[in-house]
């Protein structure tokens, strides 16, 4: 077993996915459950993500997605991955994270991304453009500053200011420059493109800045990571969502997660077999044999201190024994040290 997992932290990112047949209740529901259960099963952290309008996606609002979170467990980390902070004040973020961390002390992650809506009519209904994506770098320096009671207002955030919630940039592409300069951990995905993900990771090394909240630089990789007795079964893991994918990039709209039997039977268009297919590709997926391999290749290749897996899938007992054969390999990993 590699000592490189076994020095690594492995977390999840729950993105709230509905399935066809089910409510965003459930959806809701089904990620508070899959939060206890990764805590017993001893994963680092567990955060939640940011959509809106998105049909097949019930997480809307992190931060009370998170306070739920934190409310049902009692040891693992909880934050957001991410809170995107062109939608937002940045004084009000930090009142959130400031109740959030005044209510779960010593518990609390603040992941932070960069993204404005999905769509346009999303971004006017939130207010926004895609250009105040471009300040992302002084929104991340004024949120940060409410809780260091720097603010040049003369207002103070309640109850954030002199609370330490650990900040982490969500980076692709010029996002990694921004978490370096602003000395800042930083999560960089997605798996499926290799290439990409390590001139991410470089130039998030060669532009690091050591700040107060991070001496040195703090990588973590994101993705699907999907483990089953079988490679094949491993790979229907994997089907729902790259079929939403395909759907969404054919029609217009992220539908709900369907069963693999009933994806594998769809009659498909050229164009839709052919994102379909690429949705299943580049991923960690396979046997306990399998995945570590692939798991040792990554972080060696990345340098990466933690995994956030982010794994999709329609049936949520097979999701949950992933997590469990997941645990297992780190465990065994750990053991043999």
């Amino acid at each position: 077993m590699s000592s490189v997992i076994a020095s690594a932290r492995f977390s999840v990112l729950d993105r709230s996915r509905t399935r066809e047949g089910h409510t965003g209740a459930e959806a809701l529901r089904d990620t508070v459950r899959l939060a206890r259960e990764t805590e017993r099963l001893g994963y680092h952290r567990f955060w939640v993500s940011e959509h809106h309008g998105v049909p097949g996606v019930a997480g809307s609002a992190p931060t009370v997605l998170a306070a739920a979170v934190a409310g049902a467990t009692r040891t693992i980390r909880v934050g957001t991955g991410g809170v995107m902070l062109p939608n937002h004040r940045p004084l009000v973020v930090a009142e959130q994270f400031g109740v959030l961390e005044s209510l779960f002390p010593g518990r609390i992650d603040m992941g932070l991304g960069r993204s404005v809506g999905f769509t346009d009519g999303v971004r006017r209904a939130l207010g926004r453009d895609k250009g105040d994506a471009d300040d992302f770098a002084g929104q991340l320096r004024e949120l940060l500053g409410w809780f260091r009671g720097t603010s040049p207002t003369g207002v103070h955030a309640r109850p954030a200011e002199g609370l330490t919630v650990p900040p982490f940039v969500l980076a692709m592409g010029e996002g990694a420059r921004i978490a370096a300069e602003a000395g800042l951990p930083m999560v960089i995905g997605d798996l499926r493109d290799r290439d990409r993900m390590r001139r991410g990771v470089d130039r998030y090394r060669d532009h690091f800045r050591p700040s107060p909240w991070a001496t040195e630089p703090y990588v973590v990789v994101s993705g699907t990571v999907a483990v089953a007795a079988t490679a094949e079964e491993a790979r229907r893991l994997l089907v729902p969502e790259a079929w939403s994918m395909a759907y969404s990039r054919t029609h217009g709209t992220f539908p709900p997660l369907p069963p693999a039997e009933r994806v594998e039977a769809l009659p498909m268009t050229a164009k839709e077999r052919g994102l379909y297919e690429s949705g299943l590709a580049g991923h960690i997926a396979g046997t306990e044999e399998q995945v570590t391999h692939e798991l040792e290749t990554v972080l060696k290749d990345t340098g990466a201190r933690e995994v956030l897996v982010t794994t999709s899938t329609y049936d949520r007992e097979a999701l949950l024994d992933s997590y469990r054969r997941l645990a297992g390999i780190v465990n065994r990993a750990k053991n043999a040290e």
